[in-house]
Order: structure tokens, then C-alpha cells, then sequence
């Protein structure tokens, strides 16, 4: 007497899955580089003042993975709902790093230099960050 047994592997992946853990490592590695951007400007004397208080540059890599954290959530989002996830994330990333420069550009008593590196900071983060979790996100919704 044969007994034949069949067994059914279900796998199922959640939509953060395949994506939270890189987005983490760059989120990480984001933190760090702006950290290290505002490092090497505090070193060439770029005063990292705002309104006379200094920024140290822990304050760049925690506002970095606040940035991040956003960011992933919108990438959830858009790997849910968008059409075009991958299409859809770039865009609006690159509108909201653009977006990012209206502050620096708006303080009033921020040196030249000091404004060049905010905004230095912001775009190492976004391109350190978009590309990998732009790589993680299908072209289109199935």
C-alpha cells in the first residue's frame, strides 16, 4: 500500500517585506553620509548655524532617518496604490528634495555656505536613498 501526501507551500510576501530591510541600510547610510557632509563643512569653517544655534551633525543624521522613515512610508504607499510605483516615487521624490531647499533658502540668517551645505546634505541623502528603494519598486502595479 502506497500513501502519496501532497503538501502546498503558501508564501506570501507583504508589501514592506522585500523593501524595509534596504530601506533601512540606506537609511542608515544616508544618516551617515549627511552626518559626514556637515562634518568635513564644520572642519572647512561653514558656520552650521540656524538663528545663531549650531547644528551638530548627529542633528543632520537623525533629521536624515526622520526623512527616510517618511520616505519609505511613501514608497509603501505608492507600491500599493500608484499605477506606476517606481515612476511615481522618483517623481515625487525629486519634488519633495526640491522642495527641501525652500527652507535653507528662506532663513534669513543663514550664511551662503551654510545654506550650499543644507542643501548639499539633502541631495546625498536623496540619492543615496531613492535609488535603492526605487529598485525595489515595480515599474507597474499588477
Amino acid at each position: 500500500m502506497t500513501i502519496i501526501t501532497a503538501s502546498t507551500v503558501r508564501t506570501t510576501t507583504s508589501t514592506t517585506t522585500s523593501i524595509w530591510r534596504p530601506a533601512a541600510v540606506a537609511g542608515v547610510g544616508a544618516a551617515a553620509a549627511t552626518a559626514a557632509v556637515a562634518a568635513v563643512a564644520h572642519a572647512a569653517g561653514v558656520p552650521l548655524t540656524l538663528d545663531g544655534e549650531p547644528i551638530p551633525p548627529s542633528g543632520f543624521a537623525v533629521l536624515t532617518l526622520v526623512c527616510t522613515a517618511i520616505g519609505f512610508g511613501i514608497a509603501v504607499a505608492m507600491r500599493r496604490w500608484a499605477r506606476h510605483p517606481q515612476r511615481t516615487f522618483v517623481r515625487t521624490s525629486v519634488a519633495l528634495t526640491a522642495l527641501s531647499f525652500l527652507p535653507d533658502l528662506l532663513v534669513p540668517a543663514a550664511s551662503v555656505d551654510t545654506r550650499i551645505t543644507l542643501m548639499a546634505t539633502h541631495v546625498v541623502a536623496a540619492a543615496i536613498f531613492v535609488p535603492v528603494i526605487a529598485a525595489r519598486l515595480n515599474r507597474t502595479r499588477s
